[in-house]
């Protein structure tokens, strides 16, 4: 009997029967045994049974992807000594830290005698039978203009590089690559993100040839810290990070809405250098039991760019407790002004800022406009490419692509209040008294 032929008699039989003949075998014995992937994974972890050539597993943190995929790619250089396989991650030293050493990367996951080889400096795993691998980075799309392969493993995908359109031509080079063999396939394991390339990869699923899996974080509750699984769920529960995030869900954007996840991510920026102005936006609570204080950190570059530096917002505060957010904000950048909106309290506000910090260089600013009508001109400057997010800000990026042209909000919380301080702060830096666009020369 063969060792597979042995593997699925022993998983036909009940839970007690398997127990105790695993209980029967030595040292030796169960050391090999945790190699036996297809006795241990969940069967959202094993590849589809179907003819497919795309197989997309869009899954919360810490459900297994990163294992699947190396047991996968083991089982594809097991069963095919010629397999010529890719293994493209959003960077290269992040495709090596993960997908090959990791922890449950490919290295970790092959028995001694069947470990390839790994050659660090020309990207290449060579496995014992002659298969071999190699890895991509997606920020490098024309690195797979050229090599062709029978097999590909995609980690992160909703990671990848937007700018310039390098998330999609890495996977178009991919593809045009995949001419290997007489069944080329794609492994894709990621957390979902509202991105163009994810976008089209699930739109493909009616094709037929595309097998998406989803899980959720507690799927794998059994490998994971207790804590670490209650603490993201009292921290994030429902929200959009939380249901991103832990549940692997793929957010589509509102109908209409002013930001869409897909603009947001084409505006993630550097650092923007040397700045010549930074202000603080600051939206306050209605009342001393306001959901939030929104507090948004901006600054704008020499060259004429806006650059959204942090959200330091806080959540249901005292007077007292957002006017010092404020200050330390205001302290910790070097800001030269602090705009903030006074419908809400008039001169309240600013008192109570100058509580916090008597030099506090503040503007009161007057709403003469509803909030979306505000943020309308602010949208057109991400639209034109002036604005970068400087880093990810999931609780103010879930409120802006709340935001809708049909004056309904849609996001969470009962008010976007992060997303008004940010349009105070990106007014004040770049449009003008009338709410339109300035004109730099560069």
């Amino acid at each position: 009997m063969t060792s597979e032929k042995r593997l699925s008699w022993l998983m036909s039989l009940s839970e007690e029967r398997r127990t105790s003949i695993l209980q029967t075998l030595n040292e030796t014995e169960r050391k090999e045994l945790r190699y036996h992937w297809e006795l241990w994974a969940r069967s959202r972890q094993l590849p589809p049974e179907s003819d497919w050539r795309l197989w997309l597993v869009c899954a919360g943190r810490g459900f297994g992807k990163t294992r699947a995929g190396s047991e996968w790619i083991r089982s594809v250089a097991r069963s095919h000594p010629g397999a010529r396989i890719a293994l493209v991650g959003a960077t290269l030293p992040e495709a090596r830290a993960v997908m090959v050493e990791g922890e449950s990367g490919i290295l970790a996951c092959c028995p001694v005698k069947f470990r390839p080889a790994f050659e660090p400096s020309r990207r290449k795993l060579t496995f014992p039978n002659g298969a071999t691998a190699n890895l991509y980075s997606a920020a490098e799309p024309e690195t797979l203009r050229g090599p062709q392969h029978t097999h590909a493993w995609c980690d992160e995908l909703a990671k990848w590089e937007n700018a310039g359109n390098r998330a999609e031509r890495t996977w178009d080079n991919l593809a045009l690559g995949l001419r290997l063999g007489d069944r080329p396939r794609v492994l894709v394991t990621t957390t979902p993100r509202s991105v163009p390339l994810m976008k089209k990869l699930i739109a493909g699923d009616a094709s037929g040839d595309t097998v998406i899996v989803r899980g959720k974080s507690e799927d794998n509750a059994s490998n994971l810290p207790s804590r670490f699984l209650k603490d993201m769920r009292r921290q994030y529960g429902q929200s959009a990070l939380g249901r991103q995030e832990l549940d692997g869900e793929l957010l589509i954007d509102v109908e209409g809405a002013l930001w869409t996840r897909g603009l947001l991510e084409r505006c993630r920026g550097a650092d923007g250098g040397v700045l010549v102005r930074v202000v603080v936006g600051v939206d306050p609570p209605a009342s001393a039991r306001g959901d939030a204080c929104g507090i948004v950190v901006a600054g704008l570059g020499a060259d004429g760019f806006a650059h959204v530096l942090e959200d330091c917002s806080v959540r249901r505060p005292t007077p007292e407790r957002w006017a010092r957010a404020v200050a330390y904000a205001a302290e910790r950048w070097n800001a030269d002004r602090v705009i903030a909106e006074a419908n809400q309290g008039g001169a309240m506000v600013e008192s109570v800022l100058r509580a916090a910090s008597v030099n506090l260089p503040v503007r009161l600013v007057h709403a003469s406009k509803g909030k979306v009508a505000r943020a309308e001109p602010v949208a057109a400057l991400y639209e034109a490419g002036r604005v970068f997010h400087v880093g990810a800000f999931p609780a103010l990026e879930d409120e802006m692509t709340g935001l809708g042209t049909g004056g309904d909000y849609q996001g969470p919380g009962r008010s976007p209040d992060r997303a008004d301080a940010l349009v105070w702060a990106l007014s004040e830096l770049m449009l003008g008294a009338h709410g339109q666009p300035r004109v730099w020369v560069q």
